[in-house]
């Protein structure tokens, strides 16, 4: 269980995270999939290159905020060998290419605009992570 779990500051992020989201979609008609984004600024071609570094400086630099006025929200330590998180963030890649975007693209963006793709990829997310922390934690003992 999560023992230090704050609705309001969840509640915030997700307005936050909403709003930034409406923005992008209403200044630059783009969608705020931070897996298209990251590809866009290391592959993509000059002016649609910069709005893609300024939002990834923009999270980085919100995150770096965060943790200096309230560095209690990353208190996470992984438990776990390091080979697993590696695999874990391969397969992540991997289902990520696989599902043609990520959970801010279809969870955040998708679902709003009742994309069927969207709908299924959030689904296909969620029931994946699921039976992922179930297999690991209560099956394998990997918690």
């Amino acid at each position: 269980m999560v023992e230090n779990y704050d609705w309001i500051s969840a509640l915030i992020g997700g307005v936050l995270i909403g709003l930034s989201a409406s923005l992008l979609l209403l200044f630059k008609g783009k969608i705020f999939g931070v897996t298209g984004i990251m590809a866009g600024a290391f592959f993509g071609s000059g002016s649609d290159r910069s709005w893609r570094i300024a939002n990834i400086i923009g999270l980085l630099s919100g995150a770096w905020f965060v943790h200096l006025v309230a560095p209690q929200y990353f208190a996470y330590e992984f438990k776990g060998p390091l080979w697993m998180m590696i695999v874990a963030g391969l397969l992540v890649g991997f289902g990520t290419r696989l599902g043609s975007g990520c959970t801010s693209g279809h969870g955040i963006c998708g679902l709003p605009r009742l994309s069927i793709r969207s709908l299924v990829a959030v689904c296909t997310f969620m029931s994946t992570g699921a039976i992922t922390v179930y297999l690991f934690r209560d099956i394998l003992h990997l918690s």
